[in-house]
C-alpha cells in the first residue's frame, strides 16, 4: 500500500480525528517553519485535518490560551511546558509535548557597545564584568523557557551568575533588536531571525550559537494540554504525522529551504525580510565581527527523523536547570514527569504513518560546553552539581508573566 494509501485508510477508518480543524498557535520565529509548511503544502488534509494557524505575540500568550483553550496546539518553548506541568510561577495544568520541532538555530547577541568594549564572547564578556562593574541587563523570551536556559547556562559556564552579577528580563523575541538599539539591555538570547537581524542592524554581534552550548539541542516543541491529548488522539497523531512531513520537505533540499524562507517571510507569518531569514537556515553564519563559517550543526527540522522524537531525557534535562535556578523548590519525580509529559507512544504510532525512522531508547547522552555530559541518568545529581546554582528564587521578582487564564 502506498503512503498516501495507508494514511488515507487510517484517515478513514477507527483511528479518524475527532477534529477536522486544529487551531496551532506560534511565534514569529523560524523555527515555526514545520507548522507553517504542513498547512501550506497540505501535509495535513493528507492526515484528515486542517491546521488553523494563529500568529501570537508572546510566550505568556502561548502558555495562557493553551490553558484556556483558545489553542488546540502550539509552537512552545520545551521549558514553558514543563513550567506549567510543575506549577512554576503560578499556573499548574498537566501539558503534553507531542513531538519536538527541531534542533538548534538560536543565538546569544551582545551589544555592538559591548563589543567596542572588547566583550565578543564569553569570556570576554565576563572580563569587562569584572573590569567594569556596573548593573549589566540581559534578556530572554520566557523564565522557563528554551532561552532562558541557554543563557544562563552560558553565563554560567563562564563564571558570570545570571542574578547576582547581572539583571535578567522576559521580553518577546521581535521586540529583542529595537530595545537592543534603544540601550535598554546589554545582550538577549532568542530564536532566529532575530539575532541575525542584530547584525544586518548594526546594533549587535552574535557571541555564541545555542548548538555551541549543546550540540543537537531540543528546540521548540509541538505542546498541548494533557486533555486535548486524551479527548483528541487521533487528532494528535494526524498532527505530528502533517508536521513530520513539512520537516522532512524542508530539510530534503537547500532549494526547499529558501521556497520555506520565501512562505514563512509573509506578513501573516514573520513579516521579514526572507535575506534576515535564509543565511543561517541554509548554514552561512557570520558573527558581525568580521568572521564567517558554514555550520553542519545549522536549525534542522527532521534529519531522518533525529530531530523530532520526544526524548525524556530532553525534557528531563530542562527540569534539571528548573531546578539549579531555584525554580523549583524540591526534586521533581524527574523520569516519571517526563514520561507523563513526553508523549512516546502516540508519536511512535504517528511516525510509523508517515514512515519516519525511529530512535533505539528514549534516552540520549550529549557533552555542553562545559565539558559536563547529560544522559538522564542521574537528574538530581547533575541538578546539584554546578557551582553556580540556587536552592529557591522568587521567580515573581524577576518579570514573571503573570497567567491572564484562572487557576484550577
Amino acid at each position: 500500500m502506498s503512503e498516501q494509501a495507508s494514511a488515507a485508510a487510517w484517515v478513514a477508518g477507527s483511528d479518524k480525528p475527532e477534529k477536522d480543524t486544529v487551531r496551532i498557535g506560534f511565534l514569529p520565529l523560524t523555527d515555526c517553519a514545520s507548522l507553517v509548511m504542513a498547512a501550506v503544502l497540505g501535509f495535513d488534509r493528507k492526515y484528515g485535518i486542517q491546521i488553523e494557524l494563529r500568529k501570537e505575540a508572546s510566550w505568556a500568550g502561548v502558555r495562557d490560551k493553551l490553558c484556556n483553550g483558545e489553542l488546540d496546539a502550539a509552537h512552545a518553548l520545551y521549558g514553558m511546558v514543563y513550567g506549567v506541568q510543575l506549577g512554576v510561577g503560578g499556573l499548574r495544568r498537566d501539558m503534553a509535548v507531542l513531538m519536538n520541532l527541531n534542533h538548534n538555530g538560536q543565538a546569544i547577541t551582545l551589544s555592538s557597545k559591548l563589543a567596542g568594549e572588547g566583550a565578543v564572547d564569553g569570556a570576554s564578556l565576563a572580563a569587562l564584568m569584572r573590569a567594569r562593574p556596573r548593573s549589566y541587563t540581559f534578556a530572554q523570551t520566557f523564565p522557563t523557557g528554551t532561552h532562558a536556559m541557554w543563557l544562563y547556562y552560558w553565563l554560567a559556564a563562564h563564571g558570570i551568575d545570571p542574578f547576582r552579577d547581572a539583571q535578567v528580563i522576559t521580553m518577546p523575541p521581535p521586540q529583542m533588536v529595537a530595545n537592543l538599539r534603544a540601550g535598554h539591555m546589554d545582550g538577549f538570547c532568542a530564536g532566529e531571525p532575530w539575532g541575525h537581524k542584530a547584525i544586518v542592524d548594526g546594533v549587535g554581534v552574535t557571541a555564541a550559537t545555542t548548538q555551541q552550548i549543546w550540540p543537537d539541542h531540543p528546540g521548540k516543541v509541538l505542546g498541548a494540554t494533557r486533555a486535548f491529548v486524551e479527548q483528541n488522539p487521533n487528532t494528535c497523531r494526524a498532527l505530528i504525522a502533517a508536521v513530520l512531513d513539512a520537516g522532512k520537505w524542508i530539510d530534503a533540499s537547500a532549494a526547499n529551504k529558501r521556497k520555506m524562507v520565501e512562505v514563512i517571510s509573509a506578513a501573516e507569518y514573520l513579516n521579514t525580510d526572507p535575506a534576515l531569514i535564509a543565511p543561517r537556515i541554509l548554514g552561512h553564519y557570520q558573527n558581525g565581527l568580521g568572521k564567517s563559517w558554514e555550520d553542519p550543526r545549522s536549525l534542522k527540522f527532521h534529519r531522518e527523523g533525529a530531530v523530532n522524537f520526544p526524548y525524556l531525557s530532553d525534557g528531563m534535562w530542562f527540569m534539571t536547570q528548573h531546578r539549579r535556578w531555584g525554580l523549583l523548590k524540591d526534586e521533581p519525580d524527574y523520569l516519571g514527569v517526563a514520561t507523563a509529559v513526553n508523549q512516546v507512544a502516540l508519536y511512535r504510532e504517528a511516525a510509523a504513518l508517515a514512515g519516519t525512522a525511529l530512535p533505539s531508547g528514549t534516552m540520549r547522552s550529549s557533552t555542553l560546553l562545559d565539558g559536563k555530559v547529560w544522559d538522564g541518568s542521574d537528574p538530581a545529581a547533575y541538578a546539584a552539581s554546578f557551582e553556580i546554582r540556587y536552592e529557591k528564587r522568587d521567580v515573581r521578582r524577576s518579570g514573571w508573566p503573570a497567567p491572564d487564564c484562572a487557576l484550577r
